[in-house]
């Protein structure tokens, strides 16, 4: 997912997806501890879409913060 496609989001939104992508990520590596994944590239991907969703939500809340 794209920094910009992220910051569209709602604070409520991300946090959302970053619950998803978590899951995602666990069943990911459960299949990779059970059988060879087909792509393994898709862990390092959604770690990063993790951290950057992550990043952008403490930068929206530290906005939130110095305004209110």
């Amino acid at each position: 997912m794209k920094p910009k496609d992220i910051r569209e989001l709602s604070v409520q939104e991300i946090e959302q997806r970053i619950v998803e992508e978590t899951q995602d990520l666990g069943k990911l590596r459960f299949q990779k501890a059970v059988a060879a994944l087909e792509n393994p590239i898709v862990l390092r991907q959604k770690r990063r879409d993790i951290a950057r969703m992550e990043t952008i939500l403490r930068q929206k809340q530290a906005e939130a913060g110095a305004e209110g």
